[in-house]
């Protein structure tokens, strides 16, 4: 079993779309392993994003993930990466398929109501992160 983390995003969570993004998920068989409410600080955020520090789009996507609760959870089932990746869609909304989260939901491409890890490796780290000690 692959497990990996998924962010439902301030956005989403304002508009009332977590029940509706969970579906998505447990429709296509991936089971919720952990799953927690957040409220989430610079500390967890800045290590969620280490990666982009200082890029241009830092300092907007920190705001905006600080702009509000969102859900964490982790989701376990064959090839669950790429389940959910595809499940989300693409980052930019406007390149998102049709039934996807991002096709169906975003409106930009910070506010894209989900994020899930890339990798194996990611993944492990993110879920650390946000559900380690």
């Amino acid at each position: 079993m692959e497990k990996t983390l998924v962010l439902i995003k301030p956005d989403a969570v304002k508009r009332g779309l977590v029940g509706e993004i969970i579906n998505l998920y447990e429709r296509k068989g991936l089971q919720i392993d952990q799953l927690k409410w957040f409220e989430p600080d610079e500390k967890r955020l800045a290590a969620h994003y280490k990666a982009h520090e200082g890029k241009p789009f830092y300092e907007g996507l920190m705001s905006f993930m600080h702009s509000g609760p969102l859900v964490a959870m982790v989701l376990k089932g064959e090839n669950a990466i790429s389940v959910v990746r595809k499940i989300n869609g693409a980052t930019d909304y406007i390149e998102a398929e049709c039934g996807s989260i991002r096709g169906l939901y975003a409106y930009s491409k910070t506010e894209n109501c989900v994020h899930g890890s890339d990798g194996l490796d990611s993944a492990a780290c993110e879920i650390d992160v946000w559900f380690g000690e």
